[in-house]
């Protein structure tokens, strides 16, 4: 697996498919999230805008390989390993980014509460924005996962059902994305700083169950 791993990561960065979606974030972290602002409430800004760059992570990964060497990889390690390393690719550079925007945003927001009454301690408030992060990149990966390639093949269809899913995922109560985010608006209105463990384990499952899933459809599919 380490090595489709460094083979897709390899081409991800060689076609800088990858530059838009980074592009769109860094912008719309840009627009959103100001120096001096609640920390709390930049980081649930922060979290919430990676879901869906996560799901396009995915498009591209799962997209990006040719259909001969698609073929080649498939022979070799067979289709679930295969398809498995795409997604998990699309997954670790979602997690990266998401780490790095959470740093920066971290140490440029002001440690204090909404309206700036109530102190935060930047450590806590990193971890509460870290956890949420990846809550919002694993299930961003999902998305992605379920509403492309082996699921939809065709474009016309599975942009526009990636684009759904992601804003359902963010917006739809019940949503570990959704539940992540609003923990850290809420804690900013007492000054607390709650860590979303529960919504982290539930994109975790989620995440894994469309791994999962999708693994036995492109087998089934090669066969």
């Amino acid at each position: 697996m380490t090595a489709l791993l460094r083979y897709q990561a390899d081409l991800l960065l060689r076609s800088q498919r990858w530059l838009p979606p980074v592009i769109l974030y860094v912008a719309f972290l840009g627009v959103g999230v100001q120096s001096g602002q609640p920390v709390l409430d930049s980081l649930g800004y922060t979290a919430a805008g990676l879901l869906p760059v996560a799901a396009w992570l995915v498009r591209i990964c799962v997209t990006a390989e040719p259909p001969a060497a698609r073929a080649c990889v498939v022979a070799a390690r067979g289709p679930a390993r295969a398809h498995l390393a795409c997604l998990l690719t699309a997954l670790l550079v979602a997690v990266l980014l998401g780490v790095a925007a959470t740093v920066v945003v971290t140490l440029i927001s002001d440690p204090a509460s909404n309206g700036h009454r109530v102190h935060v301690p930047r450590l806590r408030a990193a971890a509460a924005g870290l956890s949420a992060t990846l809550a919002c990149a694993l299930l961003g990966t999902a998305v992605g996962a379920l509403t492309n390639r082996p699921v939809l093949r065709s474009r016309g269809r599975a942009v526009p059902a990636m684009l759904l899913g992601a804003l359902l995922a963010v917006v739809l109560a019940g949503s570990p994305a959704q539940a992540a985010v609003s923990g850290l608006v809420l804690g900013s209105q007492t000054g607390r700083a709650p860590v979303p463990l529960l919504p982290l384990a539930g994109a975790a499952l989620l995440t894994a169950g469309a791994f999962a899933a999708t693994g036995r459809l492109v087998s089934r599919r090669s066969t």
